[in-house]
């Protein structure tokens, strides 16, 4: 049984478990979740590990690692457990003629930790394609049926669940299309590899393969061999602003509930951090990935507190640049920016 969460996360940084556990079924889930409630233990959930960085003292508690399994389609619904990897889960749909996950192709991670983020790319979001989800809410003890509506979506990859312990998500069902076609082409990049204008539909699959590409080009796609994919994706948020500051102008600007939404990966770019920097940096062990700003990478033999290093450095010289703090997207447990 592996112990070292550095082993059970993309990032490949962390220390070890107090205690661990392996979760094959929601049952199982709730009762191990239940028994370290009732003893006072604290709980650290790990899926995927796509988007989690725990620090080098590692976890004093209960890791449980989610491994629950098992789909189901219902007509145009899919039923899927919490622990599916999630790639393959839109895999099945294209391949069971469901259409509606073709843009959320090749993000990594489980199926039950997309709606924490409300995981979005290239124009879709979870959100278009939630049809309810079972949660159990620690505090009151109960499994529940959400509709959407209880998970507070609205604002960039934000959710109840997000920096929150209280509720465990235990399957999520989807609402999708019986159809072979592509939602509308709502990404440029996307319509450009596709050779298609924003609002044309393609074959499903198509769109998955393009979305595959291009991301594997950011080194989003993971390949163990490759250290650029060392990473939780994206580290930090594209920040929402009242009020764009001049020096940023130029910076792509997107409409939000909030505000106004700019490219973090611009103000990185931008501020002097080219790709691969870091290397130079600290020991050498965390640089940006050379394809993609926003990625902090362990090139190898690097600890949480090089990430933290590296990235408090990215975030502190945007900062004196543009005026504009990033924070993390990922979540950071035991560990902070300095």
């Amino acid at each position: 049984m592996p112990t070292a969460i550095s082993e059970l996360t993309t990032m490949r940084v962390g220390g070890p478990a107090r205690e661990f556990a392996v979760a094959k079924t929601s049952d199982e889930l709730v009762s191990l979740v239940r028994a370290a409630d009732a003893a006072h233990t604290s709980v650290l959930l790990i899926g995927g590990g796509s988007n989690l960085v725990v620090a080098d003292t590692g976890f004093d508690g209960l890791v449980i690692k989610v491994e629950t399994s098992g789909t189901r389609i219902d007509g145009d619904s899919m039923w899927v457990a919490a622990g599916e990897p999630w790639d393959p889960v839109v895999a099945a749909s294209l391949d069971e003629g469901l259409a509606g996950l073709e843009a959320l192709s090749g993000i990594p991670g489980l199926t039950g930790a997309t709606p924490v983020q409300n995981v979005g790319a290239y124009g879709t979001v979870t959100s278009d394609v939630l049809r309810e989800l079972t949660v159990y809410d620690r505090e009151s003890g109960r499994i529940e049926v959400w509709g959407p509506d209880r998970c507070g979506f609205g604002l960039h990859r934000q959710s109840v669940f997000k920096h929150s312990m209280r509720y465990v998500i235990l399957d999520t069902t989807m609402a999708l299309r019986r159809s072979t076609v592509s939602d509308p082409v709502r990404y440029a990049g996307l319509a450009d590899r596709l050779g298609v204008t924003i609002g044309d539909t393609v074959p499903a699959k198509d769109v998955r393969e393009a979305v595959l590409d291009l991301r594997g080009q950011k080194g989003m796609v993971l390949d163990a061999a490759d250290h650029d994919t060392w990473s939780v994706g994206s580290f930090f948020l594209n920040p929402v602003l009242a009020e764009v500051p001049e020096k940023a102008s130029r910076a792509p600007q997107y409409p939000d509930p909030s505000g106004i939404k700019i490219h973090a990966a611009w103000l990185i770019q931008n501020a002097g951090f080219a790709h691969g920097f870091g290397t130079e940096f600290g020991n050498g062990t965390v640089a940006l990935s050379t394809k993609h700003v926003l990625a902090v990478t362990n090139r190898g033999g690097a600890s949480t507190a090089d990430v933290m290093a590296l990235a408090s450095h990215i975030r502190d010289g945007v900062q004196a640049e543009f005026g504009i703090t990033l924070v993390p997207e990922c979540d950071l447990v035991g560990c902070s920016l300095t």
